[in-house]
Formats: structure tokens, C-alpha cells, sequence
């Protein structure tokens, strides 16, 4: 059916045709709300929110700027609205057992930053993007660069996503935000000035592996290895000088390679020992944990997300196992299942 005729219908309130017209945008608007918000959960919500009120309000859609466009303006204010009231996952407390952890680097305050699952970014994130774009779309989901997102101001970080990531012209973006051109390229500076400063350098470092190459899969495999024997002399020698671990929404930070070290070793000390079932999360190996009971049930603790620079793990991310089912994963697995 051509497009003239869906939009008419659409206008008129048939639902079937306002779906099939918005349904090759909704992944890539699921994560465009993922980026600005940081949260899988956030961003689900925020997709459901703006396409209600596109379908509310498609009445009045005109066609001046493109379908995409329109619904790219709507999304983005309900994300800038979400980011204004909502009130963010408080941090938690350290509650592993038996763990005595070593005083950390520092504290993270980005506590609500959640995984986005691969599987979901088949067809969001392969279109190329405008002329205007900064960022591969592969570095534009990496957790750290979502991360560095979240600690803008929330007009800055919609500027910088919207002309930078998605290309969109400064004109386009000015009327997203109900702005001017000049208050766009104001934001933008800030933004990008904002960047630079927060995210990880990454001069001098070799580039990660591409996704599955026989590099990634050789590194990953050495990983769990190391982790599942709980065998920390093997796991020490995949870690670059500086890698960092993150743990939302504990906010504990380890940077540098024997503070992780030590870190790690609190884990394995303790007796705990875990089965890991492979998956992926923003464009990165991932793994979700269980953790072996006397029993032979294995329950679900958590989520690790691996950065790669190179043949050597440069960060890792483990989130808590409220996130398992984004990814199919199950709570708890029998004995000997694998």
C-alpha cells in the first residue's frame, strides 16, 4: 500500500495503518530514548508514551518535516520530560555476601545506567546517519559513551544526540527543541566540550576487536575460563594497566589494574563461583552470572558487560539481576543445565 494511502487512513483513526507507517522507526526511536534516558526500563516506557501521542496527535501531523522527524521531536521531549521528573534508581547498598570489598576508586553517581540488548538493535542502528553525524552508531550505544551522555544537562545531551549522532541539521534540531539555531550551537559547544572531558581517551589504545572476529571470541573465551575456575592469575593477565569496573547501581568505581585485582580476589576469596551464559550488550560481549549453589541450582546475580581494547578486557560493567530478563535470560538455571 503507498504511503499517501496509510497516511490517510491513519488521519482518519485506523490504527492498523498509523502501526504499519510508525513500525519502521520504532526500534531506532527505542534507542534514541535509550540514549538520552540510560535506562532500558526508562526508554520502554518513554517509546509506549510517544507513540501514544503520536497517535493521538497524528491528526495534526502535516508533513512538514518528515514522518521520521516528527517522531524523533516527539520522543525527544518526552525524554527531556522524563529526565525533568523522574526520580532516578537510588544508589544500593553493597549487599554481597561474605565479600569484603576493597575501598573503591571512587563512587559513580550515573547509579540508573541500565544494558541495552543486542538483539534489539538489528535494524536501529545499520541505517547510515545525516550528513551531520560525529559518531559511528557502533560507538554511539557503547556503554561508556552512554554513560558520558548521562552526565550532561538534558537540552545538551538532546542537542549533541540529535545533530551528532543522528545528523540532523542545527535548523531541524533548533525546532525539535523549540529553540534557536544559535541556542542549539550554544548547547552543542557545551556538549561536546562536555565529552571530551568525561569520556575515557582513548588515544594510544588499539581499537576493540570487531563483534564475533576470531580475536573477540579468543579474548572472551580466555575470560571466562579465568572467571568460572575462579582462577585470578589468568584473569589479571587479560586486564589492560587501567581498566576500569563499574558495578549500577552500587556505585562503587575500581580503576587500575591491581585494585581490580584485589577486587576480584575479594569475589573468588569468599568461595563464589559462577556459570556464565554468553549474550551481548551494546555492541559488547556480555555475560549473564550464576552463582553455583551446594544445591546445584545456579541463580542469576547479575549481568557483566566487557570493553575490549585490542586482545586485553579495558573495562567491566556488571550490573545487578534485575536486568536478566531484557535479555531472555533466566533467574536461575537447574543442575547441569548449560
Amino acid at each position: 500500500m503507498v504511503a499517501g494511502d496509510l497516511m490517510s487512513r491513519a488521519r482518519a483513526g485506523d490504527g492498523e495503518a498509523f502501526r504499519e507507517l510508525i513500525e519502521p522507526y520504532r526500534r531506532e526511536l527505542q534507542v534514541h530514548c535509550y540514549r538520552m534516558l540510560g535506562s532500558f526500563q526508562d526508554a520502554e516506557d518513554v517509546l509506549q508514551d510517544t507513540l501514544l501521542a503520536a497517535w493521538q496527535g497524528f491528526g495534526g501531523f502535516e508533513g512538514r518535516a518528515s514522518l521520521r522527524t516528527w517522531l524523533y521531536r516527539i520522543a525527544t521531549n518526552r525524554c527531556l520530560n522524563a529526565r525533568r521528573s523522574a526520580s532516578r534508581r537510588s544508589a544500593k547498598e553493597w549487599d554481597v555476601p561474605n565479600v569484603e570489598p576493597p575501598e573503591p576508586s571512587r563512587l559513580g553517581e550515573i547509579v540508573w545506567l541500565e544494558p541495552f540488548p543486542d538483539a534489539l538493535l538489528e535494524g536501529a542502528v545499520d541505517a547510515p546517519p545525516g550528513p551531520d553525524a560525529r559518531y559511528e552508531q557502533a560507538e554511539a550505544i557503547s556503554l561508556a559513551f552512554v554513560t558520558a551522555l548521562q552526565t550532561l544537562p538534558p537540552r545538551q545531551l538532546a542537542a549533541l544526540v540529535l545533530r551528532d549522532v543522528l545528523g540532523f541539521h542545527t535548523a531541524e534540531v533548533a525546532d525539535m527543541l523549540d529553540s534557536s539555531v544559535e541556542s542549539v550551537k550554544s548547547a552543542l559547544k557545551r556538549a561536546r566540550a562536555g565529552m571530551r572531558h568525561r569520556r575515557p581517551t582513548t588515544e594510544g589504545r588499539e581499537p576493540a576487536p570487531a563483534a564475533n572476529s576470531a580475536t573477540e571470541e579468543a579474548i572472551v573465551a580466555k575470560f571466562v575460563r579465568a572467571w568460572e575456575s575462579a582462577n585470578l592469575d589468568a584473569l589479571v593477565t587479560l586486564l589492560t594497566e587501567d581498566v576500569f569496573v563499574s558495578m549500577p547501581p552500587m556505585p562503587f568505581e575500581y580503576q587500575g589494574r591491581d585494585v581490580v585485582a584485589r577486587f576480584c580476589a575479594s569475589i573468588f576469596r569468599a568461595g563464589r563461583r559462577f556459570d556464565l551464559i554468553p549474550t551481548r550488550a551494546n555492541g559488547q560481549p556480555a555475560f549473564g552470572a550464576y552463582l553455583r549453589a551446594p544445591t546445584g541450582v545456579r541463580h542469576g546475580t547479575g549481568l557483566y558487560v566487557l570493553t575490549l581494547t585490542g586482545d586485553r578486557i579495558s573495562a567491566m560493567v556488571r550490573f545487578d539481576n534485575s536486568v536478566l530478563p531484557f535479555f531472555g535470560l533466566p533467574r536461575s538455571l537447574p543442575p547441569g543445565s548449560g
